[in-house]
């Protein structure tokens, strides 16, 4: 099944379809992973793009029950250099085109993903679209140019009704802007009483479950797109310890002041050093975001940047100068990726604990 691949700038890559049969668009971005592209298909915050994995062979271990980070992934499509239709690995169910006809997702192999991915760190992310070989290339790029994709993309993935998942510990609210299922385990590991919300919940929603703490969870899109949200931020600051991943922390910035902008091609994978600048500690972080906080906006708000990415020196952690509120830009809970920031999850409960007392 042959296809190509086509962006709004005028470049077409010719490859060998797997999935789906059918033609996708979306914003084309690169994760440099080596591993975990269960994890990255299942991630809600890739809803509306199109993934190209730098490495250049995928599906090489298949697909197994226990790597999932959601129930249905919200990716547009995959593209990858080399597909593995023979996977080893003793968790190995089905195949990564087995997934992919599965889920109806459409994919493209075969392609220079070395070229692609130069093409988005020169020019930035791009849109585009996975279609038939004989489709017109003119007539798709004139599409693409004219399209607007929806910015609705936390709606999109949030849960629509709250959830419980419990525990006999501390009392958490996660707030779904398009949470991992890693979020979950590493609160439950830790004995967290969990209720999961929707986007759209209010302060006041929020404050009748007294909870011991709120977590702001990872989602997709572009952080302003969420008003709602910054009205429940400030309504809850101070008065519940909160800790923000991802979104969650871009958020957290939005609310208190500072200003957000989106980034050139973005930070996706498993492999980014970020620097702790109170503990001078350096740790390897999975990151999935295409937007960052402005650090000279922090000026003159009550937040104090605690991280930065040591690849750009752009912003990749916040805390209040008055109340019980941190935040990170990546990912703790990693899945996929490294285990160093695993620690923040523990000071998130030390911090609720402190609040109580």
């Amino acid at each position: 099944m042959k296809k190509k691949l086509i962006l709004e700038s005028g470049e077409v890559f010719h490859g060998e379809g797997f999935g789906a049969e059918l033609e996708t668009a979306g914003e084309v971005v690169f994760n440099t992973g080596m591993t975990g592209y269960q994890e990255l298909i299942s991630d809600p915050s890739y809803c509306g793009q199109i993934v190209c994995m730098t490495y250049p062979l995928i599906g090489n271990y298949g697909i197994n029950r226990d790597d999932y980070e959601s129930i249905e992934p919200a990716i547009k499509g995959l593209i990858v250099k080399e597909l593995c239709d023979l996977p080893s690995n003793f968790r190995t169910q089905i195949t990564l085109d087995e997934l992919f006809k599965k889920k109806n997702l459409s994919g493209i192999s075969g392609i220079d993903t070395r070229r692609l991915t130069r093409i988005l760190r020169n020019h930035g992310v791009v849109k585009g679209k996975i279609v038939n070989a004989d489709a017109d290339e003119s007539t798709v790029v004139s599409e693409l140019k004219s399209t607007n994709f929806p910015t609705n993309q936390v709606e999109q993935v949030s849960t629509k009704t709250p959830y419980a998942n419990p525990g006999r510990g501390l009392k958490v609210v996660l707030v779904d802007f398009g949470s991992k299922l890693g979020i979950i385990r590493e609160l439950s590991q830790r004995n967290c009483d969990i209720t999961v919300v929707s986007q759209d919940v209010t302060a006041e929603e929020i404050l009748l479950m007294n909870p011991d703490g709120v977590m702001l969870s990872n989602g997709p899109g572009d952080p302003e797109d969420n008003q709602q949200a910054l009205e429940m931020i400030n309504g809850i600051l101070g008065k519940v310890p909160i800790f923000g991943i991802c979104l969650g922390h871009q958020l957290i910035g939005l609310a208190c002041g500072a200003k957000t902008f989106k980034l050139k091609f973005g930070h996706r994978g498993g492999n980014h050093p970020v620097l702790d600048l109170e503990k001078n500690k350096v740790a390897i972080t999975s990151q999935n975001h295409g937007y960052a906080v402005d650090q000279e906006s922090l000026k003159g708000t009550d937040l104090i940047e605690t991280h930065i990415a040591l690849n750009d020196r752009t912003n990749e952690g916040l805390k209040h100068k008055i109340h019980p509120c941190f935040s990170v830009q990546y990912h703790p809970e990693a899945s996929p990726g490294p285990e160093d920031a695993n620690y923040l999850f523990d000071e998130f409960i030390q911090l609720m604990e402190d609040f109580k007392k």
